[in-house]
């Protein structure tokens, strides 16, 4: 294939095809859930909202562009070709390990000048503690976005370079939840203590209610992480730039998927010199959980050892 040149417009709107439509055009089955759209690869769900996809088991999304790249076997040629028109008989390659996802650069959203919706949102609908998010805001780790006024959350590496953004919905109705295409797993939204104690969670509400629940017992001294999954590798990283850190609580929603994680990272930690517990949330997760003790209810969590 020669070279081929596209205007900015002509990328720009094969980026924001609506892969739902696509996939419809294509002859794929798609279904409505909510404000999103499922499609299936293979057995593992796809979640598509306008021109974003968000893989559900491998925990990384990306545009229409990375949709047809990775589904389609495609170049970056042939897929803003193919999102604009052309070849449109090509069918989903059926084995995906044909392509290798190439690792991009970080596309942080564009920061909001309010702050608005995300504080309404993480305050009044899921009851963060005030003094809690503001710290998390002061260190530029949470802000708004301006194109869809998501929550985002930020990881950093050890030099403090954004690599990591998980965004989620601040609708009440809306449950959009998507890393940015480039978050690194292993930088997900994390906080660095000096103590031995790290707590680990799926996201980074959890994380934010548990410490919330607790903020009163200088939080700030422990180190607490969210994986923005159910995957570790926001944890070993952790441990390997925090060596001080003897003590993990696998904190993991009160479910088969994370109660599975938990008892599959403890495995991993039982041959080293750290401590393992697990904490399990009352409720499905610590969300519920400082929901319901603000609104006066006695939760009380369970603490299994390793």
């Amino acid at each position: 294939m020669g070279y081929v040149k596209f205007t900015e417009e002509e990328r720009n709107r094969a980026r924001e095809t609506n892969l739902a439509d696509f996939l419809e055009e294509h002859g794929e089955t798609v279904k409505k859930s909510g404000s999103e759209f499922v499609w299936l690869d293979g057995e593992q769900k796809v979640t598509l909202r306008g021109n974003l996809f968000f893989h559900q088991y491998e925990q990384k999304g990306g545009d229409a562009i990375d949709f047809v790249r990775k589904f389609y076997g495609k170049n970056y040629v042939e897929a803003v070709q193919m999102l604009l028109g052309s070849n449109a008989d090509i069918q989903p390659i059926a084995k995906k390990e044909h392509y290798e996802h190439q690792p991009k650069d970080l596309k942080m959203p564009p920061k909001n000048d309010s702050m608005k919706r995300v504080f309404a949102y993480l305050l009044m609908t899921r009851g963060i503690d005030k003094s809690v998010l503001q710290e998390f805001v002061r260190q530029n780790m949470v802000y708004e976005s301006a194109d869809y006024h998501n929550a985002v959350f930020v990881g950093y590496d050890e030099n403090g370079t954004p690599r990591h953004a998980n965004m989620r919905g601040t609708g009440t109705k809306n449950p959009f939840k998507c890393n940015a295409v480039g978050s690194q797993p292993e930088y997900s939204f994390h906080w660095n203590g000096k103590s031995s104690y790290l707590f680990l969670f799926e996201a980074p509400i959890d994380m934010m209610s548990f410490i919330s629940m607790h903020s009163h017992q200088n939080w700030k001294q422990h180190s607490y992480a969210a994986a923005c999954s159910v995957a570790d590798k926001v944890l070993f990283e952790c441990l390997k730039n925090n060596p001080q850190i003897k003590n993990v609580y696998l904190c993991f929603d009160n479910d088969q998927a994370g109660q599975a994680a938990n008892q599959r990272i403890l495995e991993k930690l039982k041959d080293t010199d750290i401590t393992t517990k697990i904490l399990i949330p009352y409720n499905k997760d610590w969300n519920e959980d400082l929901l319901m003790r603000n609104n006066g209810g006695e939760t009380q969590c369970q603490a299994v050892q390793s």
